[in-house]
């Protein structure tokens, strides 16, 4: 009896059968071995290609079931650098449907050259990689025949798996901690090219996750900050015409399995769980020294119902497309689009202002928004919504643009415009224009259709007509308000204005779904101007500016005092060469412009989507939107919109 025992003992040794070897020659070889199962039996099914990404946390058990299937039902080696066999077992008895789980624990790198283990992980049907320090796999492995083997095996089309650690080192760069640490959003934040972002190279080389960098445990950490880092520093030299590199967090209750040809799809054991995708094209370029400054990153959720495709990176039917801005080490949710709007400075008081006007103002802002908004709201451009938006104002006799335009001393109406797209810094501008219904219409049609930047007088009429722009006869622009204006400056031989529009001069700012900035700005001018006078609203870099990553400008005012400081100009640089934030740029230009003398205001639109309103006079009328957000309007100096 006891010899039959005996043999049976052996018989199971001797098949590998429930086993687990104690590491006796650890410290000689570098690594503890631990095997469960049969490893001589053979593979029940086909072999196929494809990547688990997990999060770490607990394991979701269908994407664990699709990883034991695509390894054909056969043998998993388990890869790891601490604690001992408890994955496999997992794996083996929890789990289930695979002939073997052999789990090898490395001590140092000599395990790395190992001829018995290199053999088990060259015919393993499926490697998984645990999680850990992931800092002892780059120290164990990198230029190590593990690392060539990990390499092989998926390009053999075997399926690989990683989990939190061995999830965050399968991408083309990725975070080593190799100081001993692990990094925090809020450190990596405030110096993303410090030495503690310890980001590394040439390891590992898998073509679906070229260009990508991973992270792990991704939304219970707050790990989107130092992503945004890991992608700035990874991109740190490379050459301007390579392509963005792509970062991707995984939940903890969330795996991403991905197929052979790429696609992949979210399993997750909570609702919420999922992946985040992020744009690394705007963390190219990013200086050493200080706190991150990115205005807009664009992050893509993946969620239980979409697809994403790597390395491409595209993503159908995401849970989310959202932005961030980085700015002083802190990150901050930004609009998809945003629309800013005015319609003019002046002595604006609320007891010189009937109920009735005051609601006919609030009602044509509110309509030049919805116009703006729509184009943005359906992907439009900002260049577009700029346009849409000031065109509803020059139609309006209210303000001083287009139809309801002031008079010259002529008795005439000349009015001017100008835009800017921020993203070529292209530029359309017209003065003295008196036929165009919609002179930004003309001010657009010089920038897309001539080689110049402004056409003045009869030949901007001129080039209007073979535009096939419409046409409008100068009575069209006439209202009697603005005649009995002139008729008043005559009398009197000073501007006689209302004060309550003192400055007429309406204009836009937007920035729309592509992180692109445009301006626009239309004006009938001053009321008794003479000599073919020209005011800042179509002086590029005077009342009219957008250049993408800084900001875009409309302004309306004193027009010479505009020109006189460079104010559209001066604003942006304010942001791109001193760090100014968009709310003090716009407020001390506007009193820079106080300073020699100017009234008026501006309106800006920053990288982030957020606007600013400057005002030295004691209102404008001005709104925002935004997507996701209602209109809202202002017209008195105390009112508050998103400044």
């Amino acid at each position: 009896m006891r010899q039959s025992i005996m043999i049976r003992v052996a018989m199971l040794l001797f098949a590998g059968l429930a086993l687990a070897l104690q590491p006796a020659v650890a410290k000689e070889k570098g690594y503890a071995r631990y095997v469960l199962g049969t490893l001589s039996s053979p593979t029940p099914g086909p072999v196929s290609g494809g990547l688990l990404l997990m999060g770490g946390g607990d394991r979701n058990i269908d994407s664990l079931k699709w990883f034991f299937a695509k390894a054909g039902h056969g043998h998993i080696v388990i890869l790891r650098a601490s604690l001992g066999p408890e994955i496999g077992e997992e794996f083996f008895r929890d789990v289930g449907g695979i002939q073997s789980a052999e789990t090898f624990v490395f001590a140092n790198r000599t395990a790395a050259t190992d001829k018995k283990l290199l053999a088990s992980l060259r015919r393993a049907d499926g490697i998984f990689i645990a999680g850990g320090d992931q800092s002892r796999y780059v120290r164990y492995w990198r230029g190590t025949p593990v690392a060539e083997i990990l390499d092989a095996h998926v390009a053999a089309g075997k399926p690989l798996a990683g989990t939190s650690a061995g999830l965050a080192m399968l991408g083309e760069r990725l975070y080593g901690a190799m100081d001993g640490g692990s990094i925090t959003s809020p450190e990596a934040l405030r110096d993303p090219m410090g030495a503690a972002n310890t980001m590394e190279g040439d390891f590992l080389h898998i073509a679906l996750l070229k260009g990508v960098v991973t992270d792990t445990h991704f939304k219970e950490r707050n790990r989107l900050g130092r992503l945004f880092a890991f992608l700035a520093k990874a991109q740190a030299g490379n050459a301007a015409d390579q392509p963005a590199m792509l970062g991707l967090g995984v939940d903890e209750s969330a795996a991403l399995a991905v197929e052979p040809d790429g696609s992949g799809r979210i399993y997750a054991t909570e609702p919420s769980g999922g992946a985040w995708l992020v744009d690394g094209a705007a963390l190219r370029g990013v200086a050493a020294g200080g706190a991150l400054d990115a205005p807009r990153v664009r992050v893509t959720g993946i969620g239980a119902g979409s697809v994403v495709h790597l390395p491409a990176g595209t993503v159908e039917r995401p849970t989310f497309v959202r932005n961030y801005a980085a700015r002083a080490g802190e990150l901050a949710e930004v609009p998809r689009w945003s629309l800013a709007i005015h319609g003019g400075a002046g002595i604006i008081e609320r007891a010189a202002m009937t109920a009735d006007k005051e609601r006919a103002y609030r009602a044509a802002l509110d309509q030049a928004l919805r116009a703006g908004g729509a184009v943005l709201d359906k992907g439009g451009a900002a260049l577009d919504a700029v346009a849409a938006a000031v065109r509803v104002l020059e139609d309006d006799p209210l303000f001083n643009a287009g139809r309801g335009a002031v008079f010259t001393a002529e008795g005439r109406n000349e009015l001017d415009a100008a835009i800017m797209d921020g993203r070529t810094q292209k530029a359309g501008a017209v003065a003295g224009i008196t036929r165009t219904r919609h002179p930004i219409d003309l001010a657009r049609a010089v920038m897309d259709h001539s080689p110049h930047v402004m056409l003045i007088g009869p030949g901007a009429d001129r080039f209007s007509v073979e535009q096939g722009l419409e046409q409008a006869d100068p009575a069209w622009f006439r209202t009697e308000e603005r005649w009995q204006q002139l008729l008043a400056w005559r009398r009197k031989q000073q501007a006689a204005i209302d004060p309550t529009h003192l400055f007429g001069t309406v204009g836009a700012v937007a920035l729309d779904a592509d992180g692109n900035l445009a301006a626009a700005t239309s004006t009938g001018g001053m009321t008794g101007k003479r000599w073919g006078r020209v005011g800042d609203s179509p002086i590029i870099g005077a009342g009219t500016y957008a250049k993408n990553g800084q900001c875009a400008v409309s302004a309306t005012g004193s027009g010479e005092y505009f020109i006189r400081e460079s104010a559209a100009r001066q604003l942006c640089d304010r942001v791109a060469w001193r760090g100014e934030s968009l709310k003090d740029a716009a407020q001390a230009t506007i009193m820079a412009v106080g300073a020699i003398g100017g009234d008026g205001g501006l309106i800006a639109m920053g990288s982030d989507g957020h606007p600013a309103f400057g005002i030295n006079d004691l209102g404008m009328y001005r709104g925002s939107m935004a997507a996701d957000s209602p209109p809202r309007t202002a017209i008195f100096v105390d009112e508050a919109l998103s400044d």
